[in-house]
């Protein structure tokens, strides 16, 4: 008997303009009209694959998508995958940030409603005797739960009333030529301001498999340099005043670190290292691993600072290398060695290396502008070049004392952790009430697994870490997971959920399950149409609604369960110096 055989699937079996939430499939003319557009007319075409041509790039990683007036084109908060540029009509972005900008109610999130003492406390024999009991109303969508319509083909939320909108919340006009989106799609981060159709508009959607081989086979840089200036003349500035450094900079000298700042891209975007294989090195040789960015001993010629992915710092060690730090987005490499040289009056070697792990994005400031800004602190009384900087927790370089549990903890990528689930095996007795009590607090379905790797006599459970770079969301195709803007956890609204179990499916840590739902007399809610059993995808979500926080945490009776931000290096250091 023969066996079955398929023909192996490809790249653009389907192109982006025949996926959901397209209009019309992508044409040669589409294409054509594109290429006479700038940026498009700027790209040297010349450089790329027969296979992989512009013209095929255009057609299969993009589409075109008309909007409405007042659709939500990008929402603040969300993780984007795609570009947008503007081929006519106008769009508006908000200015504001914080509380003087778009309410969540009206970009269709969730409100953040917290538990009352009463609810917390009758929620220990008011629970549903069956789990994951969901209102039938709000599956089946009867009872919207937020302004959407269904426009082009496709439901999208919108704004009820522009022009109230306009004259209430700071907004800016992008006119047909603007790019947007393009930071978040290539810097894995989450859009930083929501923009909404004025009129009806049409932009080219480009996925970011698209945007990243025409960055990679343009060899006149024309879309990077776009890019890049965009960085710089949008948000350069505001990310650097994250850092205590540059917070006291005068506006004449942070104009000058803006134009000469420096952007270095390492590693795959799409395809980041393997930690399995980085483990395997026994000599952990990063020359031929990871990227260096600085070698120890080198001068450096600025300092680095992270503004997307992790960074490794180590240090010679026999034949090889060991771990002794990582930095992640915000963080700076380089600081202290430009001190000491100042120090000194000569220029002082690194005594580290900085290498990048898996796909990394950094700016360079150039090494005698921040020696300015550290003799213009200096002057003002802040002893900057003699005092090492003062910098909050989130700032400093993550340290163990025990760097083989370093090494551990980022191979295996916990460090990716803003809320890392640890229990301490030396104390725990298995006694369950962190199930007991997760479980109480999710209407009886716990929502973590205590099993997990053990690392030393630490226990690294299955549960969701909020991870800073929270591959999850990515594929999202409702936004239904998404960055709650208050705290900054990766929740899941019930409401827009759809089941897809995309997000099961790109955590690396399998922290998120699917589960059958039922309505509140336990039956299992099914599909009208096919009578399969409907699911929807569920993890911790630090229980949001409690007052006192994580109820796992909270019960455990011997002190042995924690949460770590591994990205606090204080809070670091003291739990896993236990």
């Amino acid at each position: 008997m023969s066996e079955p055989s398929v023909t192996r699937p490809r790249r653009w079996d389907k192109p982006f303009s025949l996926e959901a939430g397209s209009e019309n499939e992508m044409t040669d003319t589409d294409v054509e009209e594109l290429l006479q557009l700038t940026p498009f007319c700027q790209i040297d075409s010349s450089g790329f694959k027969r296979s992989l041509s512009l013209q095929e790039i255009l057609k299969n990683d993009a589409r075109i998508v008309g909007f409405d007036d007042g659709d939500i084109i990008v929402r603040r908060g969300d993780w984007g995958s795609s570009a947008f540029l503007i081929l006519s009509g106008n769009v508006r972005v908000e200015l504001e940030r914080g509380e003087s900008s778009l309410p969540d109610e009206i970009l269709g999130r969730r409100h953040r409603r917290m538990k009352t003492l009463w609810e917390s406390f009758s929620q220990l024999w008011r629970n549903h005797r069956e789990a994951e009991v969901r209102e039938v109303a709000e599956v089946s969508g009867a009872r919207p739960a937020m302004n959407t319509r269904l426009t082009r083909g496709r439901t999208r939320i919108y704004l009820q009333e522009v022009s109230a909108v306009l004259d209430k919340y700071r907004t800016a006009r992008l006119e047909p030529g603007h790019w947007f989106g393009e930071l978040a799609a290539l810097g894995r981060t989450s859009r930083v301001a929501t923009v909404f159709s004025e009129g009806v508009s049409q932009l080219l959607e480009i996925r970011w498999q698209g945007i990243r081989d025409i960055l990679r086979y343009d060899t006149h840089g024309g879309l990077k340099s776009y890019i890049e200036d965009a960085f710089r003349e949008r948000a350069l500035a505001s990310f650097l005043r994250t850092d205590p450094l540059f917070q006291e900079c005068s506006t004449e000298l942070m104009q000058r670190i803006v134009e000469q700042a420096e952007f270095y891209t390492f590693g795959n975007y799409d395809s980041s290292r393997p930690f399995k294989e980085l483990n395997s090195n026994p000599l952990r040789i990063t020359e031929t691993g990871e990227p260096v960015i600085i070698r120890e001993g080198e001068t450096p010629r600025g300092i680095v600072m992270i503004r997307s992915g992790l960074a490794r710092i180590s240090q010679r060690y026999y034949q090889g290398r060991r771990t002794v730090g990582y930095l992640s987005p915000g963080q700076v490499f380089g600081l202290e060695v430009i001190q000491s040289g100042m120090k000194a009056s000569v220029s002082q070697p690194c005594q580290t290396q900085l290498s990048a792990i898996g796909h990394l994005n950094v700016v360079v400031i150039p090494k005698e502008l921040v020696e300015e800004i550290l003799e213009q602190q200096n002057t003002t009384g802040n002893n900057a070049v003699t005092e090492p900087p003062r910098l909050s927790p989130t700032c400093q370089t993550v340290k163990i004392d025990d760097e083989a549990l370093l090494g551990q903890l980022i191979d295996r990528n916990y460090v990716q952790g803003t809320s890392l689930m640890v229990i301490d095996l030396d104390r725990c007795t298995r006694c369950d009430d962190c199930v007991r009590a997760c479980a109480t607090a999710h209407d009886n379905n716990p929502r973590f697994i205590r099993h997990g790797p053990v690392l030393n006599h630490f226990m690294v459970p299955s549960s969701c870490l909020h991870c800073v770079d929270p591959v999850c969301m990515i594929e999202c195709p409702t936004g239904a997971i998404y960055r709650d803007l208050g705290q900054g956890d990766i929740v899941i609204n019930d409401q827009t959920c759809i089941g897809c179990a995309q997000c099961a499916s790109n955590c690396p840590f399998d922290a998120i399950r699917m589960v059958d739902i039922r309505d509140s007399r336990g039956n299992l809610i099914v599909d009208s149409k096919t009578h399969a059993p409907l699911t929807q995808a569920t993890k911790c979500d630090l229980c949001i609604d409690q007052r006192t926080g994580p109820a796992c945490e909270r019960a455990c009776p011997h002190d042995a369960l924690f949460r770590v931000d591994m990205q606090d290096a204080v809070q670091v250091e003291e739990v896993f110096a236990r």
